[in-house]
């Protein structure tokens, strides 16, 4: 059985939430109104997984999600309004430790509850088995037990040194547009912080773009550009519209579409476009590879795949890879989900498997 605490101030969505995961029949679930019965209830039920609302009255979502990260780390999924508030909340949680987060119903919430309820069924199924890395706010949690006040050591400077120096890779001939090469990240749950660490390891001077496909809605890729952005030395940007490529830049696909690479006379570009039904994910990170690759030679090409649950990216990173690209994938020691990333090993398709911390140095060695 999973033992889940649903936490939410509304009584209509306990009661809802309830009867979504007592129809699965592995469920033991228990229920807090607030933040300070959540934490309460999760010294005394000890959750396997926990839902926990953002919007809470006396000790809200944030503070109670703190308070279980540093005094108890389970692994919590947030349920969020799609708004650009709920976006930058929701952002701030999972960089605070939240594995995930789901929409919170809107409307007519019993019939919304009809649609959303296998998303979220997914989704805490995948949290109650996500690896919470031991690291997790560390320095934060020993402050809190021995009664340290002082902060957080200050963000890293936006033009850090470039620290690895390229593995000698065979020269290839430039491709036709103002770029050298391209690469191509695909993440899913977990994904945010994961985006952090390697984007905030690479220098503002990197000399290839990076476009992202990060599974997640249309209001959410907005604020997690400019929170990347706010990060990391690299200039980082949503995809909203059709945008020329260009050495130093990040660009994160819009939700709730599809990214992908196109040619123009002045050269390469990178543009939302509509969702496709072969394609259950979105952004795609299948797509956007799949994209590249009729457009690029693959020996200028990179793939990275991180955490994430299901495939999207595996199929063809690995195809990249048997055509002379080069692939990165995240390992199962430090992946929140080693879902996509693990589906990318097993099928032969990762030129190097690593942790977390060490993705970027192993990007480095490859971009000349």
């Amino acid at each position: 059985m999973i033992r889940l605490l649903v936490v939410d101030d509304s009584a209509l969505m306990r009661k809802l939430l309830g009867g979504v995961f007592a129809a699965e029949g592995d469920f033991e679930v228990a229920f807090a109104r607030d933040g300070d019965e959540a934490l309460a209830e999760h010294a005394r039920f000890r959750p396997d997984v926990i839902t926990l609302d953002v919007n809470m009255p006396g000790l809200d979502g944030l503070d109670c999600l703190d308070r279980i990260m540093l005094d108890r780390p389970a692994p919590v999924v947030m349920v969020s309004s799609l708004t650009a508030d709920g976006a930058e909340v929701t952002l701030d949680a999972l960089s605070r430790g939240a594995v995930d987060f789901v929409a919170k119903p809107g409307g007519a919430v019993s019939l919304e509850m009809d649609r959303l309820g296998p998303l979220i069924v997914q989704k805490v199924r995948a949290a109650a088995r996500a690896r919470l890395r031991p690291t997790l706010r560390l320095a934060e949690r020993i402050r809190a037990r021995t009664g340290r006040t002082d902060g957080p050591s200050p963000k890293p400077s936006r033009s850090p040194a470039r620290t690895a120096s390229p593995e000698p890779w065979t020269v290839q001939p430039p491709m036709p547009s103002s770029v050298g090469g391209i690469v191509l990240v695909g993440t899913s749950t977990g994904g945010p912080p994961a985006l952090d660490a390697l984007l905030s390891g690479l220098p503002a001077d990197f000399p290839w773009p990076v476009v992202v496909a990060q599974h997640m809605p249309g209001s959410f890729t907005g604020p997690l550009a400019r929170r990347l952005d706010g990060l990391c030395a690299l200039r980082v940007q949503e995809a909203s519209r059709p945008m020329p490529l260009a050495p130093g830049n990040v660009y994160v696909g819009k939700g709730d579409a599809d990214v992908t690479l196109a040619r123009r006379p002045s050269g390469l570009i990178v543009q939302p476009v509509p969702t496709r039904a072969e394609y259950p994910w979105h952004p795609s990170v299948d797509r956007l590879v799949a994209s590249a690759l009729d457009l690029v030679e693959p020996g200028r090409l990179v793939g990275v795949l991180m955490t994430g649950m299901g495939r999207d990216g595996a199929e063809t990173m690995a195809a990249l890879r048997a055509r002379g690209g080069r692939t990165i994938a995240e390992s199962e020691e430090t992946a929140v989900v080693w879902g996509m990333p693990g589906e990318l090993v097993r099928a032969g398709g990762a030129s190097v498997v690593a942790p977390l911390e060490d993705i970027a140095d192993a990007l480095l060695r490859m971009v000349p």
